[in-house]
């Protein structure tokens, strides 16, 4: 099974709204047609950072960083560290 895309910060948000008036996980899911899971992580996640919005994934760094060393074995580590800092951003 496929992943889907993620949920919008406004389909986050309802789930945060309807959690505050008290509607239980089951008929948060139901009533917005989210699975029961997902709804399940959006709270703690909200409880936790005080947000809705999507926190970036710490392993894209280190698959870049695989990646790069693959490709290129006979460069330095330091030309290798510049190249993944362009190319992240940093």
């Amino acid at each position: 099974m496929g992943r889907s895309q993620e949920l919008s910060e406004f389909k986050r948000g309802t789930v945060i709204g309807c959690h505050l008036c008290n509607k239980s996980i089951c008929a948060i899911s139901l009533l917005l047609n989210i699975p029961r899971s997902t709804v399940s992580g959006i709270i703690p996640k909200w409880k936790q950072l005080g947000a809705t919005a999507t926190q970036p994934r710490s392993e894209w760094g280190q698959r870049m960083l695989k990646c790069t060393v693959r490709r290129s074995r006979q460069l330095s580590a330091e030309s290798i560290a510049k190249d993944l800092q362009t190319s992240c951003g940093l």
